[in-house]
């Protein structure tokens, strides 16, 4: 008596469905590129459910068209039509494996059917054959000079315009002159008159207007009547009023002599009157002598005011810190973006001149790479014992967590290691199993392993957990010793129920069998990352076991 054989995740048949459908092809033999139409069909009630595969292969042969379904009534049954256009490319004996399909949500596997593609005999008597051509060299250049020349060239510019704006932001602005009286400013004014030489260059007019503006501002900020805006004949009375109610001490003689300098300022503006040199430097001189009086004429008050004082002064500190606080701030803010921008410029040049994988891989992180690249360890696990290397150490896990009760029935001993997860970037498991024998069938008889059967399992298990249109491909495996075993490899799509989000996996499972037992080793990664592929070339190339023969 023969054991029916599960492990690890499997335990569910599929013989109570296996009658319902059935399958064919319209040939077994057929040219390259020629197309292989397989019928599946399924013969079901109304209220069923059924879902046939979309894929784009079957095992080894491409599916190169997925006809409609057609649907036959016989009685109370119905007949339902599934076609599949299939082809291959390259001559040789193939398989169409076993296909899922899910009746009522559970699956049901077709026949496998055999076929073979042959070759297209070219008749080389009737064409004319020529000579292999001689390889030409192509001139190559490199222009990685070039790349570096423009880096180096953003960089001067945005270290150019960041000196710039600091040059530009330091610069003092002109500090305007404070004067601490009027009559101070008035004095310097009219110093500052003589020195611009106006009316020796013939810009009398100039002259005069500036002139006699210094005594009507000096008038009006010390005095506090309306001099700018008024008429000479209106500024002389108000001056002699505001002498009369402030009591200053103005000689006839001083407002005579104002007078006579502003009427002589209104004729040279309005009715371009030329003075003479002398008559210029006397009006200076009155103008000069009459600013003074008037000041000496002011009685002198003195107010103390202390606080007020020091209010002053404390807030014109206070300004004076929220000032360079600001600039301060204003120059982190500037540097921060410069230096932003410069790193920008520098990520989008390594991006353009390497690639944003190399970016994503060397600068951003992968997490597959450093696994790849980190220190592996050799190792053996589990009885019959398997040799392996791997990225990291493989933990034990406990497999009464996820077998059923049942499957320890015909289980003498199980052992699984394992690191990751079929959610993660890469996962690895190493399983070993031992079967108890048949008391009936003598000490010496060997369970028979069905790899077809485990690999079912397997994809039983990946369905129960999210896995979605699975595909695989089996070929013969032969460790560097000779131990004989059974590769599957292909693809699926394993959905994250809790994040409801998917992702496409490549794997690889290594199956053996050896002293009554099964060993198996199934590895998984991302279906488009490479340095996954490159850990999994490695692990498979290192497998190893232990020979029981020996």
């Amino acid at each position: 008596m023969k054991f029916k054989l599960y492990i690890v995740f499997f335990i569910i048949t599929t013989s109570l469905f296996a009658q319902k459908v059935t399958t064919s092809i319209d040939s077994t033999k057929k040219k390259i590129g020629a197309e292989f139409k397989l019928t599946l069909k399924a013969s079901v009630n109304k209220k069923d459910k059924v879902v046939f595969p979309k894929s784009k292969n079957f095992g080894a042969l491409e599916v190169i068209d997925s006809y409609k379904i057609d649907t036959v009534k016989s009685n109370d049954k119905y007949e339902l039509i599934k076609k599949y256009g299939l082809t291959q490319f390259d001559s040789g004996k193939y398989t169409v494996p076993r296909i899922p399909i899910l009746i009522n949500g559970k699956t049901i596997f077709s026949d496998s059917l055999k076929v073979e593609v042959n070759a297209v005999k070219v008749d080389t008597l009737k064409r004319k054959m020529y000579d292999i051509k001689t390889i030409e060299e192509v001139e190559t250049s490199s222009n990685w000079w070039k790349y570096l020349l423009g880096i180096l060239l953003l960089v001067g510019i945005g270290a150019l315009v960041y000196w710039l704006f600091k040059k530009y932001q330091n610069r003092e602005k002109p500090e305007e002159i404070v004067f601490k009286s009027p009559i101070e400013k008035a004095t310097s004014l009219l110093q500052l008159l003589e020195t611009k030489e106006l009316w020796q260059r013939g810009e009398v007019k100039s002259y005069y207007s500036e002139l006699t503006d210094i005594a009507r501002n000096y008038i009006e900020e010390e005095i506090q009547i309306p001099a700018m805006e008024s008429t000479t004949s209106e500024l002389i009375a108000g001056l002699r009023n505001a002498a009369k109610k402030k009591k200053l001490k103005l000689s006839p003689e001083t407002v005579a002599n104002l007078e006579k300098v502003l009427m002589q300022a209104d004729l040279v503006k309005f009715a371009k009157v030329k003075p003479l040199d002398f008559e210029i430097e006397e009006d200076k001189k009155r103008i000069s002598s009459s600013i003074v009086t008037i000041h000496k004429a002011i009685p002198t008050i003195v107010e103390e005011n202390d606080e007020l004082q020091a209010w002053n002064e404390q807030q014109k500190e206070l300004a004076r810190i929220q000032k360079l606080k600001k600039q301060k701030r204003t120059r982190i803010i500037s540097t921060i973006g410069i230096v932003l921008g410069v790193l920008m410029i520098s990520l989008f040049a390594l991006i353009y001149i390497k690639g944003f994988d190399y970016v994503k891989d060397n600068i951003i992180g992968h997490p597959t790479k450093e696994l790849a690249e980190g220190e592996w360890v050799y190792s053996e696990y589990g009885n019959p014992g398997v040799k392996i290397e791997t990225p990291k150490v493989l933990k034990r896990m406990d497999a009464t967590k996820i077998l059923p009760k049942d499957a320890f029935a015909i289980l003498k001993e199980m052992q699984m290691f394992g690191y990751g997860s079929l959610m993660d970037s890469f996962n690895i498991v190493v399983s070993t199993v031992k079967y108890k024998q048949d008391p009936k069938a003598g000490a010496e008889s060997q369970p028979d392993v069905n790899f077809d059967t485990v690999l079912e399992g397997n994809t039983k298990a990946w369905e129960a957990m999210g896995g979605q249109n699975i595909i695989f491909k089996k070929e013969d495996f032969n460790t560097p010793k000779g131990i004989t075993g059974v590769k599957a490899y292909g693809t699926m799509t394993m959905l994250n129920k809790i994040q409801n989000k998917s992702q496409k996996l490549y794997y690889e499972i290594l199956l053996f069998k050896q002293d009554g037992g099964l060993q198996e080793i199934v590895v998984s990664y991302q279906e488009d990352d490479a340095y996954g592929k490159k850990i999994l070339e490695r692990i498979v190339n290192s497998v190893e076991l232990k020979n029981t023969a020996e």
